[in-house]
């Protein structure tokens, strides 16, 4: 990416995570989801994709462990909603491009409004897609911004475990007592609130 993000991709990774567009925080400081409220890392990690949670300082090792990042439009904004309808449609077909050139195994959208956009579909459900993008097969998560408070963190857990599961294997971490409280099996279609 040419703002100051760039993306973290190699060929043929199990997961390419993306979002809508870079904050202005992990902009500045040249790192995904560097923002003290971002539960990123820390989701993955409870979620069994990483062994322990990657501080944003070190968001290029998450190729380390069959998963990449990156966002539909490059321009970082405060909130994706200061993006404009031109911006984003003007991107779409380079992104559609960039998923097929690296073809993971699925490309994870945080959150519904990006895949919403890209696909023509207005109504999208959590969890995994019927269509493919870009060759890869879809997942939609929901986002882990700070600022998205319909989600607990335990929420947050379980949808990226479902996907982990799925895309690279079962989770063989074990959580220490005190690092996440139980919350109970949610459908991933039903469960979430819809944002």
């Amino acid at each position: 990416m040419s703002e100051g993000l760039e993306d973290l991709l190699a060929e043929q990774l199990a997961v390419v995570f993306c979002g809508i567009n870079p904050g202005m925080t992990a902009a500045a400081q040249g790192h995904h989801f560097a923002g003290r409220g971002n539960r990123f890392w820390r989701t993955l990690h409870l979620a069994g994709f990483t062994p322990a949670q990657v501080p944003a300082q070190c968001d290029r090792t998450i190729l380390e462990y069959q998963c990449g990042l990156t966002a539909v439009v490059e321009r970082p904004t405060a909130r994706a909603d200061q993006l404009s309808r031109q911006e984003f449609d003007a991107a779409a077909a380079a992104f559609e491009q960039k998923i097929a050139r690296y073809a993971p195994r699925y490309v994870a959208f945080l959150g519904k409004a990006a895949y919403s956009a890209l696909s023509g579909q207005r109504n999208v459900a959590w969890g995994p897609q019927a269509r493919t993008f870009g060759n890869a097969a879809v997942w939609i998560l929901p986002n882990p911004s700070g600022r998205n408070l319909a989600f607990s963190l335990e929420q947050l857990v379980v949808a990226y475990r479902q996907l982990k599961e799925v895309a690279i294997g079962p989770t063989t971490i074990r959580l220490t007592p005190g690092t996440l409280t139980a919350a109970p099996p949610l459908n991933i279609k039903r469960g979430y609130p819809e944002r």
